[in-house]
């Protein structure tokens, strides 16, 4: 079977029974499988057996005065507003229908759109109105020009709101939300916030709901697979309870072996040495104040009580020790594994939630590979913060929002529900208190300026310091600086680690930065910080060149 297609003047397209590969279709941008028609000469217009067999002219209702030419090549792609359809008002690269004459334009999946559909948004079918007239959604509470139609209900929607379904499942509530239309089934105490964007939601319009915890999310937050749960809601089981369990270590998911039990005089027993799954030695408890030290786990200041190698450089909280193989977490999906080190060539790894750099414990999604440090694993649905007098909320958006304490925009926030204050992953994990170099006392974490004079300098880069910013102080001497500058620059990385890598036949140790600047390897460019070296042997590598 072949079809001389308007989108090649050239050759024939070609029926092919089964299409597996998934290319997209070159007339409505969906994933070709099954029945499909192509160049076979060209190896491209894949398109399916429907869209290949679309009519050359079509007579429709909402164009009634002129028939309707199928373009092939998507129209005015230079004009987006010349181009608009009339129906969905988008510009998409999707095969069109056309009038040349009124600049009237229909998708070719628009213009085929049934008259009468069955949706789970309402009880009975809804009719498609062809005639342009606006609207206000009764889902999502937006205009429209062509709407469903439920007459005896006076119910309108748009077409694309149609999809909604009844029931949802998110990752950051343990019950099934129910969608849900009118604001009388709503509880009148519940907050009018969505729970996952952490901002207002109209109820006089669609939103989904439960009942029990007067949970409310926003239509689109609650379907957008980031927060959407991964599962089949009709196959829920007590087996997918007891897997929820492991994940949140309920049930034995320990990361290392007691070696050593001391029992106290209160009768309680203490590991004194274990062997955990990060190192290759024992580790054994101590109480000594390491000055200076990180923990390989967290990379926190290293307090007691903690675990070290007596051999390496290695230090572990007693806390870190204890953190579950598995777990869940609202900013994602999918179960996360706990690895001692990041499983990309660098060893290195980049926080999803504060975009930091870290070569700690990551909580790792090999499917995604979406990682969180340890800091950022330990954060909730909900905050209680010192920076701020009310609780703050986690809200996770496709857009970017502003961070009130650094002005850094990011997609994952807290959020206060009483006042416009935000807060990123990188400031709610900020240490409370930290020390610089030889400075004699602890720098506090700051919110509010420390005087009213109208100018404010860091004390260590002697910049300025913007007053709505959060700073560290010294109150005993009046010392205030900007976090950066007492943190450093890469507060989540531990220098001095030695990794093996195919390169080199030595361990190359990360360090941050040398005095004389030595000459990449690979590229020959002076390495100024972020360095693999090999003391020995005078190599050096640029954090970057490891994949070249």
């Amino acid at each position: 079977m072949e079809n001389q297609h308007v989108c090649n003047n050239e050759h024939s397209l070609v029926f092919n029974e089964d299409e597996r590969r998934g290319i997209l279709c070159w007339a409505c941008r969906e994933p070709v499988l099954g029945p499909s028609y192509s160049c076979i000469k060209c190896n491209k217009f894949h398109h399916h057996k429907s869209c290949a067999e679309l009519p050359r002219e079509l007579q429709h209702p909402l164009h009634p005065k002129h028939s309707l030419f199928l373009f092939a090549e998507w129209k005015r792609v230079c004009d987006k507003e010349y181009s608009k359809c009339e129906v969905c008002k988008e510009f998409l690269e999707e095969y069109t229908y056309g009038c040349s004459h009124c600049n009237f334009n229909l998708h070719s999946k628009c213009a085929s759109l049934p008259l009468t559909i069955e949706t789970e948004v309402h009880d009975h079918p809804l009719t498609r109105m062809w005639k342009s007239i606006k609207f206000t959604c009764d889902l999502c509470g937006k205009e429209g020009n062509v709407p469903f139609l439920c007459a005896p209900c006076n119910f309108c929607i748009h077409p694309s709101c149609a999809s909604y379904i009844r029931s949802v499942k998110v990752i950051r509530h343990d019950h099934i939300l129910h969608l849900t239309i009118s604001s009388l089934e709503v509880s009148q105490s519940v907050s009018r916030f969505c729970r996952l964007c952490v901002q207002k939601v109209d109820t006089d319009y669609g939103f989904y709901y439960c009942s029990s915890c007067n949970f409310v999310a926003h239509l689109d937050c609650a379907t957008d697979k980031e927060n959407r749960e991964d599962i089949d809601l009709l196959k829920l089981t007590d087996e997918s309870k007891n897997d929820d369990l492991e994940l949140d270590g309920s049930i034995n998911s320990k990361t290392y072996i007691v070696k050593k039990i001391n029992v106290g005089d209160d009768g309680i027993e203490i590991a004194t040495e274990i062997e955990h799954l990060s190192h290759e030695h024992d580790l054994k408890l101590t109480d000594e104040i390491e000055n200076n030290k990180k923990c390989d786990g967290c990379l926190r200041v290293i307090l007691p009580p903690f675990y070290s190698c007596t051999k390496c450089n290695f230090f572990l909280h007693k806390s870190c020790i204890e953190l579950p193989r598995k777990k869940r977490h609202p900013l994602h999906r999918h179960p996360l594994n706990l690895l001692p080190k990041a499983p990309y060539r660098s060893k290195l790894f980049r926080c999803d939630a504060c975009c930091q750099d870290c070569n700690g414990f990551t909580y790792h999604c090999e499917e995604c590979n979406f990682d969180l440090d340890v800091q950022c694993s330990l954060m909730l649905d909900i905050l209680i913060h010192k920076g701020h007098e009310h609780h703050l909320y986690l809200s996770n958006t496709r857009y970017e929002q502003s961070c009130s304490s650094c002005d850094f925009e990011s997609f994952q926030v807290y959020r206060c529900i009483t006042c416009e204050f935000a807060l990123d992953f990188k400031c709610a994990t900020l240490p409370l208190t930290a020390r610089y170099k030889q400075h004699e006392h602890p720098f506090t974490l700051s919110y509010v300026v420390e005087d009213d004079s109208g100018e404010y300098y860091c004390d260590i880069c002697e910049e300025e310091r913007d007053p709505k910013h959060w700073f560290y102080y010294c109150a005993d001497c009046s010392y205030p600086t900007h976090p950066k500058c007492i943190l450093g620059n890469y507060p989540n990385i531990k220098f001095g680690s030695a990794y093996s890598f195919y390169c080199h036949p030595h361990p190359l140790t990360f360090i941050e930065k040398t005095k004389d600047h030595p000459t990449c390897q690979k590229c020959g460019h002076p390495c100024i910080e972020s360095i693999y070296q090999c003391a020995p042997c005078n190599f050096n590598l640029h954090r970057p060149c490891l994949w070249k």
